[in-house]
């Protein structure tokens, strides 16, 4: 009998998605009560918070560049992490005569940058320093992107610049101008091709899915940490699932 024969693909789909929904819940309640343990350390983050710090004393800008995806398509997700990164940013770096920056290739996401600064700057008290300009369409395709977001690293004293979306082999030369300029880089992509090329290009690379971490590593909220704890539960079910089934099927029940 064939595993489609025993249980149903929606059926199991729908009970994998209550699991992790179950979990999610039950760590959330976890870190509300203070009893979450402290994340695994990832050097980029780490790096990267004291970078925020020192741009703040010393008045320089932090650059956020979100790539070229789309809120429509699979490269959704990155796009997402992206502009809860810029919340983060902005949220701490409020208190500076500099305000964060943050460019990219998709108006949907220029648009939505320029809400998320809006957003935290009216909340923190200190709506009249928003500038609308922080948030930039800096080019429609890849190498326009690219050449429209390297003159906000060289000419407006960033002191560090994260990639954090969808990016192709353009992001060779944003990682280059912020080389350049003696800036800070962290960057993570969805691509994996973008990957490989700023794991060498990049001073702190986010390998596979840590970009995908950023929320909890900047403190987003109990719910981004709860999260992270539900898909490492997850995780281990599924390599039980599939070890259960390579057993199941080597003795002839499957």
């Amino acid at each position: 009998m064939n595993f489609p024969e025993l249980v149903d693909a929606d059926l199991l789909g729908l009970i994998f998605v209550l699991i992790f929904l179950g979990l999610l819940v039950f760590f959330l309640v976890y870190e509300r009560a203070g009893k979450g343990r402290l994340l695994r350390p990832i050097g980029a983050f780490e790096r990267f918070k004291r970078e925020i710090g020192l741009a703040v004393e010393a008045g320089k800008r932090l650059h956020v560049t979100l790539g070229r995806g789309s809120l429509t398509g699979e490269q959704a997700g990155s796009a997402l992490v992206g502009l809860q990164v810029l919340e983060r940013i902005s949220r701490t770096a409020s208190i500076s005569d500099r305000p964060p920056v943050a460019t990219s290739a998709d108006g949907s996401l220029t648009i939505l940058s320029q809400d998320t600064e809006r957003s935290v700057f009216r909340e923190m008290g200190y709506e009249g320093q928003y500038d609308p300009t922080a948030g930039r369409l800096s080019g429609l395709t890849p190498f326009a992107y690219a050449a429209g977001t390297m003159p906000v690293i060289f000419d407006e004293q960033v002191a560090a610049t994260i990639l954090a979306g969808h990016f192709g082999s353009e992001a060779a030369l944003i990682t280059d101008a912020a080389d350049h300029s003696g800036s800070l880089t962290l960057a993570g992509s969805d691509n994996l091709n973008a990957q490989a090329l700023l794991y060498a290009a990049s001073d702190e690379p986010l390998i596979g899915e840590e970009l995908y971490a950023a929320g909890a590593y900047l403190k987003a909220g109990a719910a981004h940490q709860a999260s992270l704890r539900a898909q490492d539960v997850m995780r281990w079910l599924l390599v039980l699932a599939i070890l259960a089934g390579a057993a199941l099927k080597l003795v002839g029940i499957l």
